[in-house]
């Protein structure tokens, strides 16, 4: 039973970033969630955790997203620096930390088009592969919403064609959530994530942003091929999404290194 959450209880000023800690603009971010049976996702998330659910219609339902977007302005947060621009697709599962309480994300892995992927790989072992990323947008000012929003990644690991719409007087709708602002704490605001490196051993790291004034969509076509691998979104079932929340653009700081979790 999910109880009532507020912004205000989650929203805090941003850490001052050190280091090599990292400031990012992401464009044409979207976040694209499936409610699924968690029995699919048996196995993949550590004792540690449990899954954040919901319940839609009596029956119990993990929730599962696709975030694609566009890294602009990628650099460091604290020293002047060369910028980046790279496509990248985030696939999280939402959960809890049992050892802390706080609501978070699983990543099983990214996608991002860059030559810089190697160090992510290389010296934190994050699950993160290679992939040919290209937007097609268009963003109509007049309408304030996506007229046209084409996202297609070649990659072995995870291949996606993503088609989506906005139109004018669409409202947001979280079922299974008390109301819309907790369900928005939960899909849109966990600062912390959770993986299994490359290495087999237990990561993290904690990003920060302002509260994302998202919008809802329409999907007109999905195809994530690790979700179909995975079998944990059959193709049929990605046409038919939780919800699909859109933002042209954001900004995010990621605080770097990752750390290994004993």
């Amino acid at each position: 039973m999910q109880t009532r959450l507020k912004f205000q209880d989650f929203l805090h000023a941003r850490p001052k970033p050190k280091g090599i800690d990292v400031i990012c603009q992401l464009q044409h971010f979207s976040i694209i969630t499936y409610a699924i049976d968690p029995v699919r996702l048996g196995g993949l998330i550590p004792e540690r955790f449990q899954l954040d659910t919901i319940e839609i219609d009596g029956r119990e339902k993990a929730l599962i997203s696709v975030v694609p977007f566009i890294d602009i302005d990628f650099t460091s947060a604290v020293y002047p620096f060369a910028k980046f621009v790279m496509g990248q697709t985030n696939y999280r599962i939402y959960i809890i930390d049992k050892t802390t309480g706080e609501r978070c994300v699983w990543f099983l892995g990214t996608t991002l088009d860059s030559w810089a992927i190697a160090v992510p790989r290389a010296l934190w072992n994050l699950p993160w592969y290679p992939g040919n990323v290209r937007f097609d947008c268009v963003y109509d000012q007049a309408q304030n919403g996506y007229a046209k929003y084409v996202m297609e990644t070649q990659s072995e690991w995870a291949p996606a064609k993503l088609t989506l719409i906005q139109e004018k007087g669409s409202d947001i709708n979280l079922p299974g959530f008390p109301d819309i602002e907790t369900g928005l704490v939960c899909l849109t605001h966990p600062l912390t994530g959770f993986y299994h490196r490359r290495d087999g051993k237990l990561g993290t790291y904690r990003v920060w942003h302002k509260r994302l004034l998202v919008q809802p969509a329409i999907l007109k076509y999905a195809d994530f091929g690790l979700l179909s691998r995975m079998e944990l979104v059959s193709l049929d079932e990605q046409q038919h999404p939780y919800s699909v929340l859109v933002e042209p653009i954001n900004e995010f700081t990621i605080y770097l290194p990752p750390v290994v979790v004993k």
